[in-house]
């Protein structure tokens, strides 16, 4: 579960994600049990303290364009995270479709992505260090079919209106502090529909693999330091998908991978996989990693990664 322990307080930046199962079914619950301290929530604010990670992703938030649920988890967490943004999905928003061809529409499988009400299991992060909140960049609104090398065919459903990122697409540079100057990283945030829930046709596979071809194509395009941190919903070794291109991605020399073949998911079905993944550019050291034990009550392990920036000022 570790990966080079480093000495304390050797760290320069400390980054964490974690796919967390705190989403609720309807908009504004989640503040509703924030407010009342749910202990599940308590629990889970209690591990995000714990591993006192600088900057903290989490992809499955539910979305708050006021930021007000963020902050009250942010409180409640209680370390030092000042800086917050809440970032949507395409979770729940409608197509006006009967996308999965049940005769039945507005329901939560016909959205954009599953989801019962627009932003549910989106995204956010949590940070010590500003954010660069003008300089954010979202790719959600990209159709399916102008991606370059889409796997869409023109007989899918929602041909016209389909997204490509299912659970969001985001670019979110911070700024860390750095002698003599501060320095800009930018966080590749992002959740993808899972490669199954679907028939022969394989759509939701597709889908999943395009996912990872946008990504693939904003690599390319990135100048300066990057963190990946996504769940892709995809094993480079096991489960359904495209495990070839997820291996692929993974080998990519612009990328470090500190916890390859570890698990983060603790499925009974379909077995233990790897699905989140913290991926540094390869400018970084990385100084430690870690994924965390599994909480009771939770699907997937919280990831941390030490990282010692360059000497040299970041652009």
């Amino acid at each position: 579960m570790l990966c080079a322990p480093a000495a304390a307080g050797a760290k320069d930046l400390r980054v964490a994600l974690w796919h967390v199962l705190i989403s609720r079914d309807g908009p504004g619950l989640l503040l509703r049990d924030l407010l009342e301290a749910d202990r599940e929530l308590v629990t889970v604010a209690n591990a995000i303290a714990e591993a006192d990670a600088d900057i903290v992703v989490l992809t499955r938030f539910d979305y708050d364009a006021s930021s007000i649920t963020l902050r009250a988890f942010a409180e409640l967490v209680d370390n030092g995270h000042r800086f917050v943004l809440p970032l949507n999905s395409n979770s729940g928003r409608p197509t006006n479709l009967d996308v999965d061809g049940d005769g039945r529409f507005g329901e939560p499988e016909d959205a954009q992505a599953y989801g019962r009400f627009p932003g549910q299991e989106a995204l956010a992060v949590l940070s010590r260090f500003p954010l660069e909140d003008q300089e954010v960049r979202s790719f959600n609104e990209m159709l399916w079919r102008d991606l370059t090398g889409t796997l869409i065919l023109k007989s899918d459903v929602g041909f016209g209106v389909q997204r490509v990122s299912s659970g969001g697409h985001w670019l979110v540079p911070v700024l860390v502090p750095g002698q003599p100057d501060a320095r800009k990283v930018t966080l590749l945030i992002g959740h993808a529909g899972p490669p199954v829930f679907d028939g022969p046709e394989d759509r939701n596979g597709r889908r999943n693999r395009d996912e990872l071809r946008l990504w693939e194509q904003i690599i390319k395009d990135l100048t300066g330091p990057f963190a990946f941190m996504s769940n892709t919903n995809l094993d480079p070794e096991r489960g359904e998908g495209a495990r070839d291109a997820m291996a692929l991605f993974l080998a990519n020399s612009e990328l470090q991978d500190p916890l390859a073949g570890q698990v983060t998911a603790h499925w009974d079905r379909p077995g233990p996989m790897r699905v989140s993944y913290v991926l540094p550019s390869s400018g970084f050291e990385i100084l430690s990693a870690r994924v965390w034990p599994v909480l009771e009550g939770q699907q997937h392990s919280l990831i941390t990664v030490d990282l010692a920036l360059p000497d040299a000022p970041l652009p």
